[in-house]
């Protein structure tokens, strides 16, 4: 049973409420018995969270996304350098048709208020720059191409 103080109008009423069948409540108000027809609650809006049970097909998708950039790396001849984090471009400290060695700092990329070097993974040429400074990137999103 739970109990209930209800202000109606500036009136006080306390009502005791039990249900004694599905669809069917008793209702005290202010010591008088009352039997009332109730409705189930609509399970709608509950039922529609259970769509978003379809993100676990997104998660298929995101692995042939994951082999797209290799093959492109093939195609491209070069070595893709992605971003490590999400993060903002600050600084792009090279420029293409740049000769870089392993090790020299491309690009400085800020993620969670840090400021990040991100360092040329091999020797080579910068063959493409896919980012700006003051620009947004997320994990894997490809900066620079060497070749």
């Amino acid at each position: 049973m739970k109990q209930f103080t209800f202000k109606i109008n500036g009136a006080e009423y306390k009502c005791a409420v039990e249900e004694i069948e599905a669809g069917k409540t008793q209702v005290t108000v202010n010591g008088k018995v009352y039997e009332v027809e109730t409705e189930a609650p609509k399970v709608a809006p509950k039922a529609a969270p259970a769509p978003k049970a379809a993100p676990a097909p997104k998660a298929a998708p995101a692995a042939p996304k994951a082999e797209a950039p290799k093959a492109a790396a093939a195609t491209t001849g070069g070595v893709q350098v992605k971003s490590p984090l999400p993060g903002s471009v600050i600084k792009v400290l090279v420029s293409e048709g740049q000769a870089v060695k392993k090790g020299d700092t491309l690009l400085t990329l800020e993620s969670m208020k840090m400021e990040n070097a991100i360092m040329a993974e091999a020797d080579g040429t910068v063959k493409q720059i896919a980012v700006s400074a003051g620009q947004n990137v997320m994990q894997d999103d490809l900066l620079i191409v060497l070749g």
